[in-house]
């Protein structure tokens, strides 16, 4: 008897028949709508009375919203891995990670070859799916900066990039039956797809046994492996043999397999609408319930939970690992999962913390905080992960990943607000406000998450407009250090919102935000190139003509310093947020003339496509040191800026402008004090301590302040840079910290003490 725990999901195999081309689309949305999971398609891209699959598949795609898509199987001699990985990716973000990779290493082989592909040998049609899927991983991994070069009998790269990377997880799945294929499945797929029709008494069970066996040999658990089924059958009064007979008869048939057999995965083969009507409706939620309860009078342990040696061995150290909550255990990413390479590090910092626990709900980050704190490792909280001071990672740690917390929605009633989840990004709130004429300014990436952002300040490109993110933010959804979860606002529990709004690291987990938009139209986006040989100079003109600059125009400043014959040259990012055109034309006029012009751009959009959505799949870069600092005006901090640019020690420099509507609030109207400066400039270099020594040293009496999510400095052994973050402010926070976090749990974000 074997159960391997998996989820029990249930699908359709359905014939691309081009008669109709309709009809297999219409059995695709009906399979969605009696509320089954998967619509699989057959794929002989040599029968001429077959839709093309691939085709057909994204198609199916573009008008459904939930079922998960596969070829059941792929037809790999026919369609080139490199092609096959790319396909699938796009296919999986197109459609919101609905795709999954059923592939098998090729059958009727005359067919085959009529259509111009050479014969291969069992052994070597083998050999040639194993290279494949080492392939479509590869390129898949664009956490690898590195291209891919392979050297395999059957497929050969010679430096392909990798990616797009797709959105999800993508399973692979392998139609396989004699035992070389079967080893393959146990060390290379993540499940097992064979045709019920096509195994003999003894071969499920024979099957199940020798991919278990190679499964552990590679260090694996069997329950790594789902086991798919595709069946046939019909409904009848009576039964009339295996899967033959009246409802009840399936459902208990099927529930047997699942229990006995493990297969999690059933997927009938039918273009008969009723049947699929029945089997969504009746069958599929009986078995469920059926194998549901027969699961937990066992006490049978989830798939997900279940990690092979090799797993095992990557775990690190003061992470109690069997003791992670059941709510939790199912999304838990540890240092041997396939979906670690993805999520270890941030935008732009290396990490390798040893455990990530992805809460879903407010109640499961309590869940997963409280577990955190059981710990003896450091604790970080992500939310988008592009995070610049990298805080939202470490090493051997426990991170707490937000990213299901993601739903942005407007809310009804006056005033207006938008309730966003933490874990959402910026560019898909910008893509949700932009069809009811409204906008949140949010830094100028779509990559970062609303958590980071809506608790630290945010200097965005609307900035100038409409003042920092947490300006706008009129209430928040908080877990405290003890775990209670709170409603934070000007109404209720007025002190926390207060803090939460520019320390809100350390504090609590900010689960979700409400904000308040502005109404805003397309905006004017400009992308000017300047000389910048005067650095200095130029510096100081283009601060001035933004500070005489209507509110309504925020620039961004990137030095790129003079290297190895390269002139110095300045890229300016600038928006206005408003439809006068005219206008908008003679500011970037006044702005052009900061310096020579050696290019530029302007064009008229909605500022979704300002700041576009960004990948999560961050690979890291390193660990690269941030300094910053806030000025009131660019006088003699330019010539400062201009030697920490000419040092050689930053690879990147920017300079943000803020002020305008930021200089509306007191500067205790919220923690986040800094209410007069109207720039904020940054410097990012390879080596800590090169690039405090230049910094420390240039810009000495010019900083008015620092921003903390721009700076990587060490607070435990330089006090005064919290007193630079948070100024005035600071006693009060201590205060706040006492109150609500006396044993320092978030301590990895400009930990207040």
């Amino acid at each position: 008897m074997t159960d391997y725990g998996h989820d029990l999901t249930f699908g359709t195999f359905l014939t691309p028949q081009a008669a109709n081309p309709q009809a297999p689309v219409a059995l695709a949305q009906l399979t969605e709508q009696v509320g089954l999971d998967l619509v699989t398609l057959q794929d002989h891209p040599y029968q001429p009375s077959f839709l093309d699959t691939w085709t057909l598949l994204t198609w199916i795609a573009a008008q459904t919203e939930r079922v998960t898509l596969a070829g059941n199987v792929l037809n790999l001699p026919l369609r080139p891995p490199a092609v096959l990985a790319k396909s699938l990716a796009s296919l999986d973000l197109l459609s919101g990670g609905r795709a999954a990779l059923g592939l098998g290493a090729g059958a009727f082989w005359d067919a085959i070859e009529a259509l111009g592909t050479p014969r291969r040998a069992p052994a070597e049609a083998v050999d040639a799916l194993t290279e494949a899927i080492e392939v479509i991983r590869e390129l898949w991994d664009t956490t690898t900066p590195r291209p891919l070069r392979t050297e395999g009998e059957h497929y050969r790269l010679t430096g392909a990039k990798r990616g797009p990377a797709p959105k999800g997880e993508v399973p692979i799945w392998l139609g396989a039956y004699k035992p070389r294929m079967l080893r393959l499945v146990a060390t290379q797929a993540d499940g097992w797809l064979p045709s019920l029709s096509y195994l003999k008494d003894g071969d499920l069970a024979r099957g199940n046994a020798t991919i278990d066996a190679a499964a552990e040999k590679a260090g694996r658990h069997p329950a790594e492996i789902r086991r798919l089924l595709n069946i046939n059958g019909a409904i009848s009064p009576t039964s009339q043999g295996h899967l033959n007979g009246p409802v009840e008869q399936w459902v208990e048939e099927l529930t047997t397999l699942a229990l006995e057999h493990g297969i999690g995965t059933v997927i009938l083969g039918t273009d008969d609408p009723t049947l699929i009507q029945t089997f969504g409706e009746e069958i599929a939620p009986a078995v469920r319930d059926a194998v549901g309860k027969e699961r937990s009078a066992r006490g049978t342990t989830p798939a997900t939970a279940q990690r092979g040696s090799a797993a095992l061995a990557k775990r690190r150290d003061g992470i109690d690992y069997d003791g992670v909550p059941r709510t939790l255990a199912a999304t838990a990413v540890e240092p041997g999962d396939r979906a670690y390479r993805g999520m270890q590090h941030n935008y732009l910092r290396a990490g390798s913390p040893g455990l990530i626990l992805q809460p879903r709900t407010p109640e499961e980050v309590a869940s997963a905080l409280a577990f955190a704190r059981e710990q003896e490792v450091p604790l970080g909280v992500r939310s988008g992960g592009h995070g610049i001071s990298g805080r939202s990672t470490n090493d051997g740690g426990l991170v707490l990943d937000l990213r299901a917390l993601a739903s942005v929605e407007v809310l009804d009633g006056a005033p207006r607000l938008v309730r966003a989840g933490a874990g959402a990004t910026w560019g898909r709130v910008a893509e949700t406000l932009t069809p009811h004429g409204l906008a949140i300014s949010s830094g100028d990436y779509g990559g970062v998450g609303v958590g980071g952002l809506a608790t630290t300040g945010g200097v965005g490109l609307l900035g100038r407009a409409f003042g920092l993110t947490i300006d706008r933010v009129r209430a928040a959804q908080v877990v405290t250090a003890d775990g209670q979860f709170l409603h934070a606002s000007p109404e209720s529990h007025p002190d926390l919102f207060w803090g939460l709004r520019g320390a809100g690291g350390n504090l609590g987990i900010v689960s979700s935000v409400d904000i308040a938009p502005m109404e805003l139209g397309d905006v004017v986006f400009s992308q000017m190139t300047l000389d910048a040989t005067d650095t200095a100079g130029l510096l100081q003109r283009w601060g001035a003509v933004v500070e005489a600059a209507p509110r309504e125009l925020t620039s961004f400043l990137i030095l790129s310093p003079a290297r190895r014959g390269q002139p110095a040259v300045a890229q300016l990012i600038t928006v206005v947020a408003s439809s006068d055109t005219e206008m908008a034309v003679r500011q970037l006029e006044r702005l052009a003339d900061a310096g020579p012009v050696l290019g530029h751009q302007a064009y008229q959009l909605p500022y979704a496509q300002v700041v576009r959505a960004g990948d999560r799949n961050h690979s890291g870069g390193g660990n690269p040191a941030v300094r910053s600092a806030l000025v009131t005006h660019l006088d003699g901090a330019a010539d400062a800026f201009a030697r920490v640019a000419g040092s050689g020690v930053a690879y990147f420099l920017q300079i943000r402008a803020t002020g305008g509507a930021s200089h509306d609030l007191a500067p205790d109207a919220t923690a986040y004090p800094h209410r007069h400066q109207n720039f904020l400039l940054s410097a990012m270099g390879a080596n800590q301590q090169r690039l405090d020594e230049v910094w420390d040293g240039e810009m000495v009496g010019h900083g008015e302040g620092l921003y903390l999510s721009f700076d990587t400095a060490d607070t435990s052994a330089r006090p005064d840079l919290l007193e630079a973050a948070f100024g005035a402010n600071l006693p009060r926070l201590r205060e706040l910290k006492r109150a609500w976090d006396p044993e320092n749990v978030f301590s990895g974000n400009f930990p207040i003490t």
